[in-house]
């Protein structure tokens, strides 16, 4: 498995990921997609929103950051949504008390202190209090893993939502916040949606926004956060169909990532032990990261408590009038929950690769290659004149030029081809043209295949067609 540092390094070197604000010193948890980044996320979004609404029964909206308050109220989140926090008084670090607790478990486990491990992630599991998780960090003498001491204070919960006010005034009658889900946004409009489209149950909601949380500790790069994207669908059925509906929107959304070419053996479900208050069956798309098991995506069963609880709180009805059976019910929702971001570092992560090849003279040399699949690939050809005379750089543009009108495409004539071939292997560019002599003689070019780095020779006049067939 390839390392996080080596992923970073890439990220930056060729214009994927950039820190934010970085001539600044940076700002913790947030990152910039770069001219590379910024394409390969929008072909993953694009890749999302096709297989999710390109069909009949599902509708896209894109509804407001800012929302309401009695939205948050609503929801839980003003009440429940907290993380327990806790801080080491020698090294003034913090730490999120249950991640500090589960990388303790990890620890112990690779030291072969199963039975240990397994009796603190029992409590771990039933832990729902403040106290629960500071009672398990004293009996175990946690250490802190930055100066070792076990100097702690109380556990206590910290509100995970961005707060700020709307108008000219800050006092307690103008709070906002900035959303922590992009999942409200749906349950909000559930009765527009359904009035303007006359969509019948089952039927789902579909929308791609960014989120906000105000994260205690962010780790791993791309994984955690506190600006993030989320793709989001909100699947509408009637009470009693929902463990049916769960089932298919499991098996479709593992399928998705598969489809686009992770590996399967770095894809796991994970099914949740302690539900959250408006679950009744939850279970997490899992991908093999550098550090280890990481989720994706969730798939959840949300009873109906998101419409219920807005029908309260704003005292319009949320309910679904089923005419043909004479039926009124509150729907209940399956949601499917995945994290632009995260999903963008796996499959990073997942195509990432080193090959020894023979260079040009001979020797034998490392090969750094994604290999993204060519939908999601930031850049789908490149266009090179072999050398840098005799009209073949004319030529290369000529044929670049055309093919941007209809690919994300590239022009390099700097250094040697083989050089030029590895720039375009690392950034996982699926084909690569090169105009030769023979171009001259006959019209001809060489395109190059990543993946295999065998040429196939095409007319000039079915370079487009070529493209088209293997990029489709």
């Amino acid at each position: 498995m390839v390392k996080l540092d080596t992923i970073i390094s890439l990220a930056k070197r060729r214009g994927f990921v950039f820190q934010s604000s970085e001539i600044y010193g940076g700002l913790n948890g947030c990152w910039d997609f770069g001219p590379l980044g910024v394409e390969m996320l929008r072909n993953l979004k694009d890749l999302w929103w096709k297989s999710m609404t390109y069909r009949d029964d599902i509708e896209g909206v894109d509804a407001s950051i800012l929302m309401h308050p009695r939205t948050w109220e609503a929801s839980g989140h003003i009440a429940q949504f907290s993380d327990p926090m806790i801080d080491n008084k020698t090294s003034k670090a913090r730490f999120r008390a249950d991640n500090l607790i589960e990388e303790f478990i990890v620890r112990l486990r690779n030291k072969k202190k199963d039975n240990l491990a397994d009796e603190i992630e029992a409590k771990l599991s039933q832990a729902k209090e403040p106290s629960d998780y500071y009672n398990i960090i004293i009996q175990y003498e946690i250490p802190d893993p930055v100066s070792g001491t076990k100097d702690w204070t109380e556990v206590r919960n910290f509100n995970l939502m961005f707060k700020t006010f709307i108008g000219p005034v800050e006092d307690n009658g103008s709070v906002v916040y900035l959303r922590p889900e992009s999942a409200q946004g749906i349950f909000v409009n559930f009765n527009t949606v359904l009035q303007t489209t006359r969509q019948k149950i089952p039927f789902g909601i579909a929308q791609i926004g960014k989120a906000f949380r105000n994260e205690i500790n962010t780790k791993n790069f791309l994984f955690r956060t506190r600006e993030f994207e989320q793709m989001e669908m909100q699947y509408f059925v009637k009470p009693g169909n929902e463990f049916e509906w769960y089932e298919y929107w499991k098996e479709q959304r593992f399928s998705w990532y598969l489809q686009l070419g992770i590996k399967q053996e770095n894809l796991k479900f994970k099914d949740h032990d302690k539900l959250a208050h408006y679950a009744n069956k939850a279970v997490d798309i899992e991908f093999k990261f550098p550090w280890g098991w990481g989720e994706i995506e969730g798939i959840h069963s949300r009873t109906d408590f998101d419409l219920r609880n807005h029908q309260e709180f704003s005292g319009k009805k949320m309910e679904y009038v089923d005419s043909v059976n004479n039926e009124r019910y509150i729907p209940y929702v399956v949601e499917t929950s995945g994290g632009v971001t995260r999903s963008f570092m796996a499959f990073l992560c997942d195509s990432y690769d080193e090959e020894d090849v023979i260079g040009e003279n001979g020797k034998t040399e490392k090969r750094t290659v994604l290999h993204l699949n060519s939908k999601l690939a930031p850049i789908s050809v490149a266009v090179f004149p072999l050398v840098n005379r005799d009209g073949m750089p004319e030529l290369a543009e000529k044929i670049y030029k055309d093919l941007h009108k209809n690919f994300r495409a590239q022009f390099d004539s700097s250094g040697a081809i083989g050089r030029r071939y590895r720039r375009q292997d690392e950034i996982g560019t699926p084909f690569c043209i090169t105009i030769d002599s023979q171009t001259l003689e006959d019209g001809s070019v060489t395109i190059r295949n990543r993946d295999s780095m065998l040429q196939d020779r095409v007319s000039e006049s079915n370079i487009k067609n070529y493209l088209d067939e293997r990029l489709a």
